[in-house]
C-alpha cells in the first residue's frame, strides 16, 4: 500500500494552514455522532471559515478536497458551521471516511487555496508518528492549527528562555530528553500552580507537562537552527544535514517524553517500580511494578507483579508488549498511549490478548462509546498499583 506521508509533510510546510487531528468514534461511526462529519474545534475554525459563526445562524460553504488514503480520489465536501438551536460546532461533511476502522487515524487537513483543500489519513504507527516526526509534536499536540499553535504565555515563555540561557552557559547544544522532561515539568509547575494534579489529577498533569515540553523543545529548537533557516544554506548537502539533525532529534524526544512523565507520576505518588527492566533475553518492558528485584524472585507471586508499557501513539505497536515479561504471559499487560481513539475491532484484539489500555482521562472520549468501559485512567492504574503493594 502507498504511503503518502513524504507528500503530507512537503504540503503542509508550504499550504496556507493545517490542521491535525485524531479521529474519534463520533468522526467516524454514524451512530455516535449527533451529525455525520468530522469534527472542527472552534480554535481552528480558521481554516474552514474566514469569519467564526455567530451563535443562531447556521452557515456553510461547498469546497474540493483531494484526499489521500488507500488511494487517491477527489470529494466536493462541505464546511458547515451550526450555530441555530442549542448547536455551536463546526464540522466538515460529505466525505469518505465515515467507516469505524478509520478510529484514531491521524487525519491531516492543508488547505492550498480559498476553497480547495488537500486530506490525508494514515492508519499506521508508522505513518502517524512519521508525520508527527516531522514537525516535533505528540499526540498531545494535535486537535489544532499545527503551524499555528497559541504561544506559550509570557512567564512560560521568561523561564524557556532562561532554560535555554543556562543550557548556552553549560555549552549545551540539545539536552538529554530526560532532563528537557524534567525542565518541562518545572516550568508546568511553577507557573500552572497545579503540582497537586500529580496526586488528584495525574491524568490532566500527563497532558499539560507534554503541552509544555513541546513549547520548551520547539523554543530550543528555534534557537538553534533558527539563524540557519532564516539566512539560508550554502549547499544542498548543508540543508540535508540541519534537516537530518532536527528530525532525529524530532523522533528522539517524542519517543522518550511520555515515560519520563509517567516516571515522575509514580515518585510523585510514592510507588514502587522500575523502568527499562531487563525481563528475560534481550525483553524490557518500559516498568515493572514493584520492582527488577520481585520480578527475578521466583518466590515472590506473579499475581504481585504488574507490567505497563508507555507508547506514543499503539494503532499496531500494541503488539510489540504482549511478550515483554514471561511470567505475566497469562496475565494481563497494561499499556499507557497519548494515542486519541482506536477501532472497536482493535481493542477486542487487545482484549483477547488481555492488553488494558491506559488512557488520560480527557481522551477516552475519541474510543468507541461501547468500548468505553475497558479503558483505564491513569488515575485509575495508581489506584490498582497502590492497593496491590
Amino acid at each position: 500500500m502507498q504511503s503518502y506521508v513524504s507528500d503530507a509533510i512537503k504540503v503542509t510546510t508550504f499550504g496556507i494552514k493545517t490542521f491535525c487531528k485524531f479521529l474519534s468514534a463520533n468522526d467516524t461511526i454514524p451512530e455516535q455522532s449527533h451529525q455525520s462529519g468530522i469534527y472542527i474545534p472552534k480554535n481552528s475554525s480558521s481554516i474552514l471559515f474566514h469569519e467564526p459563526g455567530e451563535k443562531g445562524k447556521n452557515k456553510n460553504r461547498l469546497v474540493s478536497i483531494k484526499w489521500f488514503c488507500d488511494d487517491e480520489f477527489f470529494s466536493e465536501s462541505r464546511f458547515i458551521y451550526y450555530g441555530a438551536g442549542t448547536r455551536n460546532e463546526y464540522r466538515i461533511t460529505r466525505t469518505p471516511i465515515f467507516h469505524s476502522e478509520y478510529t484514531g487515524a491521524l487525519f491531516v487537513l492543508v488547505q492550498s487555496s480559498f476553497d480547495e483543500y488537500q486530506a490525508f489519513i494514515f492508519n499506521t504507527d508508522d505513518e502517524i508518528n512519521q508525520y508527527l516526526d516531522a514537525f516535533g509534536l505528540s499526540p498531545s499536540d494535535t486537535n489544532c492549527l499545527i503551524n499555528q499553535q497559541l504561544k506559550p504565555i509570557e512567564n512560560e515563555s521568561a523561564l524557556i528562555q532562561k532554560f535555554i540561557a543556562e543550557l548556552d552557559q553549560k555549552g549545551i547544544e540539545f539536552p538529554k530528553s530526560e532532563r528537557m522532561s524534567a525542565a518541562a515539568r518545572l516550568i508546568c509547575d511553577n507557573i500552572y500552580n497545579h503540582k497537586e494534579y500529580i496526586i488528584q489529577n495525574p491524568d490532566q498533569k500527563i497532558i499539560d507537562w507534554s503541552n509544555v515540553e513541546f513549547d520548551v523543545f520547539k523554543a530550543i529548537e528555534y534557537s538553534r537552527y533558527g539563524a540557519f533557516v532564516k539566512n539560508g544554506f550554502s549547499s544542498v548537502d548543508a540543508f540535508i544535514n540541519v534537516a537530518n539533525q532536527v528530525l532525529n532529534r524530532r523522533k528522539s524526544r517524542a519517543g522518550k517524553s511520555l515515560e519520563h512523565h509517567l516516571s515522575a507520576i509514580f515518585d510523585g505518588n510514592n510507588i514502587h517500580y522500575d523502568s527499562q527492566v531487563v525481563t528475560e533475553g534481550n525483553k524490557k518492558p518500559d516498568f515493572i511494578f514493584p520492582s527488577k528485584e520481585a520480578y527475578h524472585d521466583i518466590t515472590f507471586p506473579s499475581n504481585k507483579l504488574i507490567s505497563l508499557a508507555a507508547k506514543t501513539t499503539c494503532k499496531d505497536r500494541w503488539r510489540q508488549i504482549i511478550n515483554e515479561a514471561d511470567r505475566l504471559k497469562n496475565d494481563c499487560k497494561y499499556l499507557c498511549t497519548l494515542q486519541q481513539g482506536i477501532s472497536a475491532k482493535q481493542m477486542d484484539e487487545m482484549q483477547a490478548e488481555k492488553v488494558i489500555l491506559v488512557v488520560p482521562k480527557p481522551y477516552i472520549m475519541a474510543y468507541p462509546k461501547e468500548k468505553r468501559d475497558r479503558i483505564w485512567t491513569i488515575g485509575k492504574f495508581i489506584s490498582f498499583v497502590k492497593n496491590m503493594e
